[in-house]
């Protein structure tokens, strides 16, 4: 029987994994990451690749390593230049992050202890957790959800109906997505406001100047984060902590996010890239989609029609509780303790109940707006360590 079992091997399960290892003390022998991909970060880097990125929108101190310095020095020993870093907060180039991430998993190990293979059932035991799983079941005295929500893509009433019909839409993070897919020398449109969308389009637009539009339902928002920086340490957390409700931690984190925004320098790259007539951007919004019988898509906006080649959702993400299925019946099954708006309620140490614990958007009613972020996993290393310890 393992200690630990992990489930989901993105940033927070790599970032933890690398706290059970070298804070807690967990033997690698009996730590096993559970996850789908080929290998650990897939998801994650095929994502961040496909939209474009350049630089994070996290800053230096934000990554998978245990020393929140260490950033910096594999970019000093590796001969990252001094663009690798950029404005204020020093948000790494993306290059940089995955060697930096890659040399990581490959010093701890992880890749030794990555199980490819799929949750599909949770069942508690005398001793902890069963988790089934297309490889077999694995059995854990503890198991940690590091679950993302960035396999439930959102898909807009139209753009379903659209993909029903055969028409020639996409989302940008639907499983096996990638740019070259699109249509060649077609007009496209890529629909969103946010800096996912941005940095798509802009890409695009630089292979096929003049023939995307971005198509977004509001003015650009301009925001350094997808929160405020206050939110990163106690000056914000305090108070959400000091706050029993879990109705009104909730309505806390959704004032605190600012979803559809870009930072400064992705705006700025947006601006020049519609001067230069390497794009249009357009304000408005989709109410209706046609295919023809040429294979076009007529989009009937709010003012006009836009004929297009291809659609690219950038759109972001179901908001609804990320597990699927196998959760919900572990939820049904052991009673697992829900807020009023489904998301798990955890103690401080982020136990869900004992043996189980969770990262990322399940633990977010205890770690706040960032606690999907890189930010989040690193908060969440902070509470697993003491309670590993234990």
């Amino acid at each position: 029987m393992l200690d630990w079992l992990i489930i989901g091997g993105g940033i927070h399960g790599v970032h933890l994994a690398c706290v059970l290892l070298g804070k807690a003390g967990v033997a690698p022998e009996r730590l096993r990451i559970l996850d789908p991909h080929e290998r650990l970060l897939a998801r994650w880097e095929t994502c961040t690749a496909t939209t474009g990125m350049e630089f994070l929108r996290s800053t230096a101190v934000h990554h998978v390593a245990l020393d929140p310095h260490d950033l910096w020095h594999y970019a000093r020993r590796h001969g990252f230049g001094e663009h690798a870093f950029l404005g204020r907060y020093q948000r790494p180039a993306l290059d940089l992050f995955c060697d930096h991430s890659r040399a990581q998993i490959a010093a701890a190990g992880l890749d030794r202890l990555h199980v490819r293979g799929r949750a599909s059932g949770l069942h508690r035991t005398e001793t902890g957790w069963a988790v089934e799983s297309d490889q077999g079941c694995l059995a854990a005295r503890r198991v940690l959800l590091a679950i993302s929500v960035t396999e439930q893509p959102r898909w807009p009433a139209w753009a379903a109906t659209l993909r029903a019909a055969g028409g020639p839409v996409w989302h940008l993070y639907e499983p096996g997505f990638q740019r070259d897919v699109l249509p060649h020398g077609a007009v496209l449109a890529v629909i969103g406001g946010g800096i996912s969308a941005v940095q798509v389009a802009l890409a695009l637009a630089h292979n096929a100047p003049g023939r995307v539009t971005l198509l977004m339902r509001h003015p650009l928002r301009v925001t350094d984060f997808d929160s405020p920086p206050g939110w990163l340490g106690p000056k914000n957390l305090r108070g959400f902590l000091a706050e029993p409700n879990l109705e009104r931690r909730r309505a806390m984190i959704a004032g605190a996010r600012q979803p559809g925004s870009v930072p400064d320098d992705v705006a700025r790259s947006l601006r020049r890239a519609e001067q230069q007539g390497l794009l249009q951007v357009r304000r408005d919004q989709v109410q209706r989609a046609l295919l023809r019988s040429d294979g076009a898509v007529d989009l009937e906006l709010t003012e006009g029609t836009l004929r297009v080649g291809g659609v690219l959702l950038a759109t972001g993400f179901e908001q609804h509780r990320p597990g699927g299925p196998w959760l919900d019946a572990a939820i049904a099954a052991y009673d697992l303790p829900l807020a009023p708006c489904g998301y798990p309620r955890v103690d401080r140490a982020l136990r869900w109940a004992p043996g189980l614990y969770v990262t990322g958007a399940l633990a977010e009613l205890e770690l706040g707006p960032a606690a999907r972020n890189i930010a989040g996993a690193r908060h969440a290393g902070e509470r697993l360590a003491i309670a590993a310890a234990l």
